[in-house]
């Protein structure tokens, strides 16, 4: 291990949980009377050690909030993690399941509501339902496991310990008896005091490939999303959106709309107007007769964006801290940019609402339930225990269903007419005030030494805001933290036998609403940085692979990047002979603790318009530590592949003259079946008592093998996204 290494090891041993906690409980007000010079070393050492740092999910209700065992012997899981699509509704399944000691078809999964049902402290993202829920879940079933076991015993006149349980049933001496038989019978619930989960060798679901528990329903085109729910005597309702970014709502006239047919109400509120209608077609037709007048503060343009999401334009913030800072002079320096982004997901915002004079309930796709309970309870002036938020299946989230401002224009609107409301946005509401990915602008410098190693690398990556401004954060937590972690999330050096390393973040304020978008850091800031490293490989003379694999620490998160790295370079061909055209790029990527590395086999091809990039395989290893269900992690990553390579290869948003362009599908290109690789082969490496995030991971590593496989076969370096765009540049 190198001084480095050895320097960074005590470094984390150091810096415990206890301590993090503690100091994170100072506060805001504490944290500005100190001195820079004692924040920063804080800081760092919270950033280097975030994968370990972070506090555990906390459950604080009992057992019988998050399950109902029903007397015809089924199990319901209310789950207070929603299901965006990724499968992790199945993932939990296999959790109770297994400790539960029933077959999966026993548990049947339900997002909970926020009545009286568990509300998620956190949200659902960031890749963490299945690792944050993994241990206190387990502790959870089996708790309820042995509640249901003592129960029974005393129902049978047996020892608990003579009792055998098999999918729901519990038997002993001749004599059975079900869970839901136990559960109608049983007196008192009381907890047991200690808890024991079952070893790891005694597993029966977890770790197998179980068929995903939502499959039918979506096969059968069931009504289980937001968009899809109705309510007797319910009314429809859009929101007239302001057509230019820094605008807002000042009055509207919509005399000729109140008469149109089918129109019930014009409700008109502070920052809004919104049409009520008894069908969806007559609102849109009604919105059209309505005149807004709206106040721009400024009407802004792509170049400004640009200039201002420049380094060096906003504020910094150290990262990461090796070793010296090195001279500027000889430094081999590049720049990378990647656009602003939609989340395009197919769902668009919006809720049913039905408020009352005391209650109010909804019906919406949200990533925060109970954040959206508070909105909307601080926005009707109740209280919260009076709003019911019921969370559907979100028709794609991806931090866009963070923010659920919808919900709480839904319910003023149900308040205002009387009546339950649906309120959702068009397609073209939903691109045009979406909150983006944000744009960011990357510089990184690097010096190598006598024998192509890197002495000395700097990264730079400066973009607008990510978590920052969401609901999941907060002043105190930004001013605490210092840097968005959404930004420079996947931009830290993880070649740590460099021996001087600098990672800055930059913050800037940008005049459009940017967010949280499925791993924005990871996937600019790894594009960037092993961009980068394979031109550094370039420069050296070296192979990028080998390149990669020589700057990885010894310690054991290095082994495991090492270990996927060879994995897929050598499931995909790496060194040998590819069909004539055909050319190899990898990247690799570790934020957090899930490492991964992805091997691109990509040609140029002529379509008669002009050459374009096609990818034909993808070949990922991951290493996303204990594996829950195999099959889910293979969907997961191959969903990640994809998403990652049409946000790299073709999506972009810009502003112009304060206006949001394109709005619409077409326009804004995304990946079609006639773009995908043939083959994404996956290769799960399985480590660890614990399973880890596997649903962003994938989106990083994936530009940035495209791109340098299109180096590697054109000698045409791309630093831009999207690849296809900057290519038709590079190559007219």
């Amino acid at each position: 291990m190198s001084q480095a290494e050895n320097n960074n090891e005590k470094t984390k041993k150091s810096f415990s949980r206890r301590k993090f906690l503690v100091r994170a409980s100072i506060g805001a007000g504490v944290l500005v009377g100190l001195p820079i010079i004692g924040i920063n070393p804080l800081r760092r050492s919270l950033f280097e050690n975030l994968e370990s740092m972070l506090p555990e999910y906390a459950i604080t209700d009992p057992a019988t909030t998050w399950f109902e065992v029903t007397a015809d012997n089924k199990i319901f899981f209310h789950s207070p993690k929603v299901e965006m699509g990724q499968g992790a509704f199945t993932g939990l399944a296999q959790i109770a399941a297994e400790e539960l000691e029933v077959d999966i078809e026993k548990i049947n999964m339900l997002h909970a509501t926020t009545a009286g049902r568990p509300i998620d402290p956190r949200s659902t993202g960031g890749s963490d339902s299945i690792s944050a829920l993994f241990a206190p879940l387990r502790e959870l079933a089996a708790g309820l496991r042995e509640m249901i076991k003592n129960n029974a015993a005393e129902i049978l006149g047996v020892s608990a310990a003579s009792l055998k349980l098999a999918n729901g049933v519990i038997s002993a001496n001749g004599k059975s008896i079900t869970y839901g038989e136990v559960v109608q019978q049983a007196n008192k619930w009381e907890a047991p005091k200690e808890v024991r989960v079952k070893a790891r060798k005694d597993f029966k679901v977890i770790g197998k490939p179980i068929p995903r528990v939502d499959l039918m329903p979506k096969i059968l085109g069931e009504p289980i999303f937001s968009i899809d729910q109705e309510l007797p005597g319910m009314l429809y309702a859009m929101v007239i959106r302001p057509p230019k970014i820094d605008t807002q709502y000042k009055i509207a006239d919509a005399s000729k709309a109140e008469l149109m047919p089918g129109i019930v109400k014009v409700v008109k509120e502070k920052d809004f107007v919104a049409v009520v209608g008894k069908s969806r077609p007559e609102v849109e037709m009604a919105i059209r007769a309505v005149k807004v007048d709206w106040e721009t503060n400024k009407n802004w343009n792509q170049e400004e964006i640009l200039e201002m999401t420049k380094v060096g334009k906003g504020e910094d913030q150290l990262i990461q801290k090796q070793g010296s800072k090195i001279k500027e002079e000889g430094l081999i320096e590049f720049e990378y940019t990647t656009p602003a982004g939609a989340h395009a997901q197919l769902e668009p915002n919006g809720s049913v609402a039905h408020v009352t004079a005391d209650k109010a309930i909804l019906y919406i796709s949200t990533q925060v339930p109970g954040i959206t309970r508070k909105e909307v309870a601080e926005a009707l002036g109740f209280e919260e225990e009076q709003v019911e938020v019921q969370p559907t299946y979100l028709g794609g989230g991806f931090g866009r269903k963070l923010h659920t401002p919808n919900s709480v224009q839904a319910a003023l609107i149900s308040k205002a007419v009387g009546k339950a409301v649906h309120v959702f946005y068009s397609r073209k509401d939903e691109f045009q005030t979406q909150k983006f990915r944000p744009p960011s602008h990357h510089v990184l410098k690097a010096k190598l030494n006598d024998k192509g190693m890197i002495d000395y690398i700097e990264h730079h990556v400066s973009a607008g805001n990510a978590s920052f401004g969401s609901p999941i954060s907060s002043k105190g937590l930004e001013m605490f933290m210092g840097a968005d972690l959404g930004i420079w999330s996947g931009g830290r050096i993880n070649y740590t036998k460099i021996p001087n390393i600098r990672f800055y973040s930059w913050h800037v304020e940008l005049p459009f609403a940017t967010t949280m978008w499925r791993a924005p850091g990871v996937m600019a800031n790894t594009f960037a940085v092993e961009s980068f490293m394979d031109e550094l490989a370039h420069a050296a003379g070296k192979d990028p692979l080998e390149f990669r694999l020589v700057h990885l620490p010894d310690n054991e998160k290095g082994q495991r990047q090492k270990a996927v790295l060879k994995a897929a370079a050598e499931k995909a061909g790496w060194g040998k002979n590819l069909p004539e055209g055909r050319v190899l790029g990898i990247a690799t990527s570790g934020e957090l603790a899930t490492v991964i590395a992805e091997v691109a086999e990509v040609s140029i091809e002529n379509d008669g318009y002009g050459d374009y990039i096609k990818v034909h395989k993808v070949t990922c290893a991951i290493d996303a530590g204990m594996i829950i269900n195999p099959d889910g992690v293979k969907a997961q990553v191959e969903g990640g592949v994809m998403m990652g390579l049409s946000a790299s290869m073709y999506e972009k948003i810009e502003i112009n003259d304060s206006r949001v362009q394109p709005t619409i599908y077409g326009p804004y290109r995304i990946a079609m079946m006639k773009d995908a690789p043939k083959e994404i082969e996956v290769i799960i490496i399985e480590s660890g008592d614990k399973p880890l995030g596997v649903g962003e991971p994938p989106i990083g590593p994936i530009g940035a093998a495209i791109g340098n496989a299109v180096f590697s076969l054109t000698g045409k370096r791309l630093r831009k996204l999207p690849l296809a765009e900057e290519f038709a540049k590079v190559s007219s």
